[in-house]
């Protein structure tokens, strides 16, 4: 799919002023709730669907279906993400009123990230044939390892890059209201939060290298890979407070986005085979019933468990 500079300009243009509206109903940094983020979530989803109705009409069905198998990917992959946040805000202690400007910020670095991991992606797909075995295979390692490794994370204030961070940048060890930087006896120094940030950004880039080979297992068009990413990551602060409270009751989620991750990468294996591209009602099939079936399962065994755990 051959897509025009001003498209693409038009689109980068629309992102940031979406970016730039949600930034200002948020300038006062206070608590959001789960009404408010539920608002938001619905907005941001609204978005993302609208986008592929306008993919229907502009490029045909084959073009949407393709958008949304990718869009739904990332939207279920990014609630793993949310439980990490989780962590990482519960470690070091992150007042919920700044939560939402790390995750802003945090947003913004995993749209350029994976802009930068889309374009060589794509490109060593369409150049080297053998790159679908080794992408193939990356993802079902993944997949294996989220399903029976999900536990082993490294706490965020062990995080190679966070430690790395602290020995490079002077950095206070404490919260100086919303500020990244701020000045300590007169020296220019990082605040914890700005600790938090590296932290989010360092496991998001994890992540994106996950979710951008899945959706690249869907499809090498680098305006369907990187508007999927980019849509699904825009609601991913709403999210984010929308299921805090509920991120113990999906206990089997994992399971589901394992399922998901090897079968992109099985998916890329094929497209090299006599087999071909699998057809894409089946591809949105698989995602739909996985994602259906482990949120089902994961209530069903968690139900009458308060959100919080108690």
């Amino acid at each position: 799919m051959s897509v025009s500079w001003w498209i693409w300009a038009v689109l980068m243009l629309a992102i940031a002023a979406m970016l730039a509206v949600d930034l200002f109903l948020h300038r006062d940094n206070h608590v959001i709730g789960f009404r408010e983020a539920a608002v938001w979530s619905g907005i941001w989803i609204a978005a993302g669907l609208l986008f592929g109705v306008v993919l229907w009409v502009w490029q045909g069905g084959d073009v949407a279906g393709t958008y949304y198998a990718g869009y739904l990917i990332e939207k279920a992959l990014s609630i793993d993400n949310v439980f990490v946040f989780a962590l990482i805000f519960t470690s070091f202690a992150v007042p919920a009123a700044f939560q939402h400007k790390v995750l802003f910020s945090g947003v913004i670095g995993a749209l350029v990230f994976r802009l930068v991991f889309i374009f060589v992606g794509a490109e060593l797909l369409e150049t080297f044939f053998w790159t679908a075995y080794v992408f193939g295979a990356f993802l079902v390692w993944t997949g294996y390892k989220m399903a029976f490794r999900h536990g082993e994370q490294t706490p965020p204030d062990r995080n190679p890059v966070v430690r790395l961070v602290r020995r490079i940048v002077p950095t206070d060890p404490a919260f100086h209201g919303d500020r990244f930087f701020t000045r300590v006896d007169g020296k220019r120094v990082a605040t914890l939060l700005f600790v938090v940030l590296i932290a989010v950004e360092a496991t998001d880039l994890i992540f994106a290298v996950d979710s951008v080979a899945a959706i690249l297992a869907i499809t090498t068009s680098t305006f369907i890979v990187w508007t999927a990413n980019a849509f699904a990551i825009l609601g991913l602060r709403s999210l984010y407070f929308c299921l805090a409270g509920l991120l113990r009751r999906f206990v089997h989620l994992h399971y589901g986005l394992a399922v998901l991750l090897a079968f992109a990468g099985v998916k890329l294996i094929l497209s090299e085979t006599p087999v071909g591209k699998l057809p894409i009602p089946v591809t949105l099939g698989v995602i739909v019933v996985t994602i259906a079936v482990s949120i089902a399962w994961s209530l069903r065994s968690t139900r009458g468990t308060a959100p919080d755990g108690s």
